[in-house]
């Protein structure tokens, strides 16, 4: 690989973050400042709070990861920065913070779609092998998506409706937890059992799709009518029954794509990579399918970070990839 050293910023939601990277694997820094407390009182995130705590943070961010990694502008090969989909408001703080620097330092920048860099997050861990799969699990993403060569995406299933990250955070809603919800579920989920009856929506089907609309309705009807018969609700038994259902489903079709396809890796990536229960049925199941390894960031790679977008933004920039100043943020964005 030619050497590069890449200046990354990611800022598509509520986190604020530059990192640099060193020929695609290699994290000499990736500061992350993050707005969860903020959004805590809202019950989620806020665009136009979120874009106004970029503007405040950016600046600091891009020094810190330039001091930590102990690198100068004119050290560098390029940079690259999240284009989309996400928040267009927080997107285009990051996008022209990444602009107005490469200009500033005559260096090309290079735009990345932000499901790629979820994806390519792994080869930090472990260098991608093709063919792979990747089950992507995020706030606003479910997806398999097969890979033959780097950047050569197939979607092969998608949710339909909810993501399951989305659906995590409306379950966490509903019985009180508040906001973020798929971490509190997760730590629930331990401490009970499976006593609630859910659905494993689409399970069966012969298709790799998703649906989690359905069971956040069966979830928000069994409170209701629990409440209508004056009966209490045990959170730590529905938190573990909600996320059983969730993980049947996602490591049954994760599985049998990967044997359909014959893959040499399973990857996971997004937020809820970073679910216990997830995690752990995963590595169960892998153990049966001796030819195909699983591979899973650790948890500070696995909700949004500059870092990952360094390594997608690396493969980019060496196959040619070039954007312009007229480069803009793209709310909705195909992978």
């Amino acid at each position: 690989m030619t050497s590069t050293l890449i200046l990354s910023v990611e800022t598509s939601c509520d986190e604020s973050s530059v990192a640099i990277i060193k020929n695609g694997r290699d994290v000499l820094s990736n500061i992350v400042a993050s707005q969860i407390d903020i959004h805590k009182e809202f019950g989620g995130v806020v665009p136009e709070v979120a874009s106004r705590h970029h503007v405040a943070s950016i600046t600091h961010v891009f020094e810190e990861a330039l001091r930590v990694a102990n690198v100068t502008p004119a050290d560098l090969t390029a940079v690259a920065v999240t284009e989309g989909p996400g928040l267009i408001g927080s997107l285009l703080v990051g996008i022209n913070a990444a602009k107005a620097f490469a200009l500033a330092h005559d260096l090309p920048v290079v735009g990345v779609h932000h499901i790629a860099g979820h994806i390519y997050s792994n080869h930090i861990v472990e260098p991608l092998q093709f063919p792979l799969l990747t089950l992507v699990v995020s706030g606003g993403h479910t997806e398999l998506v097969l890979m033959k060569d780097h950047y050569d995406f197939e979607v092969i299933g998608e949710t339909l409706d909810d993501a399951v990250g989305e659906a995590y955070d409306k379950v966490a809603r509903t019985v009180g937890l508040g906001y973020p919800g798929g971490p509190k579920i997760d730590r629930l989920a331990q401490e009970g059992k499976e006593t609630y009856d859910l659905p494993r929506v689409m399970i069966n089907q012969d298709n790799y799709n998703f649906s989690f609309s359905g069971l956040k309705s069966a979830v928000i009807n069994l409170i209701h009518n629990h409440k209508q018969r004056g009966e209490e609700i045990r959170n730590k038994d529905l938190a573990c029954s909600f996320q059983n259902s969730v993980v049947d489903v996602l490591s049954h079709k994760a599985i049998k794509a990967v044997k359909e396809y014959d893959v040499k890796q399973l990857l996971v990536a997004g937020g809820v990579a970073a679910n216990s229960g997830l995690r752990k049925r995963l590595i169960e199941e892998m153990e049966y399918i001796p030819n195909t390894k699983l591979v899973i960031p650790p948890l500070k790679y696995c909700t949004d970070n500059a870092a990952m977008i360094g390594v997608a933004g690396t493969f980019a920039f060496l196959r040619g990839d070039r954007s312009d100043m007229s480069l803009n943020g793209r709310a909705n964005m195909d992978l």
